[in-house]
C-alpha cells in the first residue's frame, strides 16, 4: 500500500511539473520542463550522495577506525542481504542518522557522534537497520528524485513572470502570480507526503532486519527528546535535506504537522510496538510515553 501510494504521489509531482511547463510556454515550455527535469535528475542521480555527505562534513570509517559501529552495520547488512554500504560518522551532538546513494551497490549510511554516544548498542542497531531499510527499498533514490523535482518546480515558478507574457500562456498575470505561490507549495506537500510514507515503511522493514522492533521504538523516543533541545546547525542551514534524517533535525518542524517531513514520532512508536506484539515481544515503558 505504501509503495503504491509513493508511486502515485511521484506521478502527481511529475504531472504537476510538466503541467506547469505547458501552462507557461505551451509545447515549448513542456519540452523545456522535461529537459530540465531530466538534466537535474541525472546530475542528482550521480552526485547527490557525495554532495550531502560533504555538506555535513561526514568522515568515512572502517573496521579499523570504528570496529564496533562498522561491525554492527556489517552484521545488519548481512541480515538484510545487502552489499556492505560505506559507513560515515558526522561530528554533531544531536543524535540522528541518514542513508544516501543511488542504489544498494553505491550506498552509504551516516550517524552522528551524538547518536553513537547517547544511544545504547541495541538502539543504534535499530536506527541503522532503519537506514538499511531505506537502501533496500531504494528510498534514497526516490527521495533524491522527488527533492529534485520539487526544486525544479520552484525554479519554474520563479520563471513564471518571464513566461507570463507568452501568447501560449493561458493563465494571465493574476493566474501566473497565483501559480508562483501555489505550485511550490503543492510540490512541497507532495514531497513531504512521500517522505512520511517511506518512513513508516522503513520502520517496518528495519524492525524485520534487526528482529527487534522495540530497539527502534526506544531509539526514536530518545532521538526525538534530544533533537528537540540540541541544535543541528548544518541541517538548519540546509533544511531541504531534513527529510533524509530518521528524525527531523529542525526545531521548526513542530510549527505545523502539515508541513512536517516525518510522521509523528509517537505514531511511529505505536506502530513498532504493535509489530513487536505480533512477534511476541513485550514493550517496556519509556520516558516518551507521557507524550503519546
Amino acid at each position: 500500500m505504501n509503495t503504491l501510494r509513493t508511486f502515485m504521489l511521484m506521478a502527481a509531482m511529475t504531472a504537476l511539473f510538466v503541467g506547469i511547463g505547458f501552462l507557461l510556454g505551451g509545447e515549448a515550455g513542456l519540452l523545456i520542463a522535461l529537459l530540465l527535469a531530466g538534466g537535474m535528475n541525472l546530475f542528482a542521480y550521480w552526485n547527490s550522495d557525495k554532495m550531502v555527505l560533504r555538506m555535513y562534513g561526514a568522515r568515512e570509517v572502517t573496521a579499523q577506525t570504528a570496529p564496533e559501529f562498522y561491525g554492527l552495520v556489517r552484521q545488519l547488512a548481512e541480515n538484510a542481504e545487502l552489499p556492505m554500504p560505506r559507513v560515515y560518522v558526522i561530528e554533531n551532538a544531536q543524535p540522528n542518522a541518514f542513508a544516501t546513494g543511488r542504489n544498494p551497490e553505491n550506498a552509504a549510511v551516516a550517524a552522528t557522534t551524538g547518536l553513537l554516544q547517547r544511544l545504547s548498542t541495541e538502539e543504534v542497531a535499530g536506527v541503522m537497520a532503519h537506514e538499511l531499510a531505506h537502501i533496500k527499498n531504494r528510498d534514497t533514490l526516490i527521495m533524491t528524485i522527488t527533492a529534485t523535482l520539487a526544486g525544479a518546480i520552484s525554479m519554474l515558478a520563479n520563471f513564471a513572470l518571464f513566461f507570463g507574457g507568452s501568447r501560449d500562456n493561458p493563465l494571465g498575470l493574476i493566474g501566473t502570480i497565483a501559480m508562483m505561490i501555489l505550485a511550490p507549495l503543492a510540490a512541497a506537500l507532495v514531497q513531504m507526503a512521500i517522505s512520511r510514507s517511506r518512513e513508516y515503511e522503513a520502520d517496518r522493514i528495519g524492525a524485520e532486519i534487526s528482529g527487534r522492533p522495540l530497539w527502534l521504538a526506544n531509539a526514536l523516543g530518545n532521538i526525538q527528546a534530544s533533537a528537540a533541545r540540541i541544535d543541528n546547525q548544518a541541517a538548519e542551514r540546509n533544511p531541504a535535506t531534513a527529510h533524509m534524517f530518521i528524525i527531523n533535525p529542525l526545531h521548526a518542524h513542530s510549527v505545523d504537522s502539515l508541513f512536517s517531513t516525518h510522521p509523528k514520532t509517537e505514531n511511529r512508536i505505536a506502530k513498532l510496538r504493535g509489530q513487536a506484539a505480533e512477534m511476541g515481544q513485550a514493550p517496556k515503558p519509556g520516558p516518551w510515553d507521557s507524550a503519546a
